[in-house]
């Protein structure tokens, strides 16, 4: 079974597969999820090119967002074809984009279609198919519903279920007010791993340090990281020795960084713009001394090039 202690949440606009290439020089084991795709961006648009990924990304799931049972096992057999390790089905995402189709966080109001669509893509292929989902939406927040819900999916044959510990409002709250405001309540998941204990119960929101996921690991299965996985990535240079056991050193930030730059060179081959690569770099040397004069430079658009960017980390003290 896949080893969940520790995941990277999907991120719209951030977890791409450079980003999640990125991550690899700094941990083997964690989780990664690709961003949400549609099924009707899938079944209709270039598939290939939306699902291609690198292959040092594994174990990487792949993130569903839809409402119809066929529309999602197809999509979940695009998945297993392409050797994706997991697909998840996302029933958590506040957006008006999201809601307007039908899927994300408005899926929980309808506990029997998202039942539906797990056994439909669960049939379809032999891979885990797991759901990403809150602890409630708007005015249906008690834990009975959040209970059923579980227990409906559960038996339609999901095993994992990540669960962001806020409810989701669908009017009045924007997606990232949806991320901060809905106070956290990491007791429902905890109740909801005593009360499913045969069932991978994964918590997410909020958790933004190493020793916040150790805290949380007594009571849940594993912990789901978003934006400090994000804006601070050098984060999960420890995660491997701390929490899957590995004994390899981590690499130092400049070492990281150089090790990410053939890749760029690749990739800057195949026409993709250096601001997608470098983007995700920002993040580094919170703290330290040089950490503003580096995001500066990455900010320099076309003028930016590999000798100012090693002059930079070489500054900062490699």
């Amino acid at each position: 079974m896949m080893n969940r202690t520790v995941s990277i949440a999907p991120m719209m606009r951030y977890t791409d597969r450079h980003y999640r290439y990125l991550m690899r020089l700094m941990t083997k084991h964690t989780l990664l999820y690709t961003v949400m795709l549609t099924t009707s961006a899938l079944i209709q648009g270039d598939y290939k090119k939306l699902l291609a990924y690198n292959l040092e990304e594994h174990p990487l799931a792949l993130q569903l967002g839809g409402s119809h049972p066929q529309e999602l096992a197809t999509c979940a057999k695009m998945a297993e074809e392409f050797g994706y390790d997991e697909v998840n089905l996302n029933a958590g995402c506040p957006s008006d984009r999201v809601q307007s189709g039908q899927f994300g966080a408005c899926l929980m109001k309808t506990p029997e279609r998202v039942a539906d669509c797990i056994f439909a893509m669960q049939s379809a292929v032999k891979i885990p198919v797991t759901i990403k989902t809150r602890i409630g939406v708007d005015e249906m927040d008690d834990y009975a519903h959040l209970h059923r819900l579980v227990e409906l999916v559960a038996h339609a044959g999901c095993k994992v279920f990540i669960i962001h510990a806020r409810k989701a409002w669908l009017h009045g709250l924007s997606p990232a007010e949806n991320r901060h405001i809905p106070p956290l309540r990491y007791e429902v998941v905890h109740q909801l791993k005593r009360d499913f204990p045969h069932l991978t119960i994964v918590i997410n929101g909020g958790i933004n340090a190493l020793e916040e996921i150790e805290a949380q690991l007594p009571y849940v299965d594993g912990v789901m990281l978003g934006r400090a996985a994000y804006h601070h990535p050098y984060l999960f240079s420890e995660v491997d020795t701390r929490f899957f056991g590995d004994t390899q050193s981590p690499l130092p930030q400049p070492a990281v960084i150089r090790e990410f730059f053939p890749y760029i060179q690749a990739q800057l081959k195949k026409d993709i713009a250096l601001h997608t690569l470098t983007q995700h770099l920002t993040g580094f040397f919170q703290g330290q001394n040089g950490a503003r004069r580096w995001r500066q430079t990455l900010s320099l658009g076309r003028s930016l090039n590999f000798p100012l960017l090693e002059a930079v980390l070489t500054s900062i003290g490699s």
